[in-house]
């Protein structure tokens, strides 16, 4: 059951952090305005809420795993919101990023 509530923590934070970044990228890139840009500022801040709750106390070892969440859900985002379409390294570099994730934290570690 932790393992489900770190994997389901890891999206909300990918969702908070990447829907936040994009909606600055809207609002600042695609000139649609303040509102967006606000409304990134705060699901940003939303993220750095999000990631505390892991039941992991290592900000380290949290932040580094959180980065390769954050690859692979950037091109999802991407796909799902822009059209972007990833080649087959794209897809490689993702999946050896969440390997990464799995090896940092839910490798069998000594209490």
């Amino acid at each position: 059951m932790d393992t489900l509530r770190s994997i389901a923590l890891f999206i909300a934070a990918a969702i908070a952090e990447i829907g936040g970044a994009w909606l600055v990228w809207q609002g600042v890139r695609e000139h649609r305005g303040w509102v967006w840009i606000g409304a990134g500022v705060i699901a940003l801040g939303v993220y750095g809420f999000v990631a505390t709750l892991q039941a992991d106390a290592n900000f380290g070892r949290i932040l580094a795993a959180y980065g390769g969440v954050f690859v692979a859900g950037s091109l999802a985002w991407g796909m799902t919101f822009d059209g972007f379409r990833p080649d087959r390294y794209d897809v490689v570099g993702a999946m050896i990023c969440l390997l990464g994730v799995a090896v940092i934290m839910y490798s069998p570690r000594a209490s």
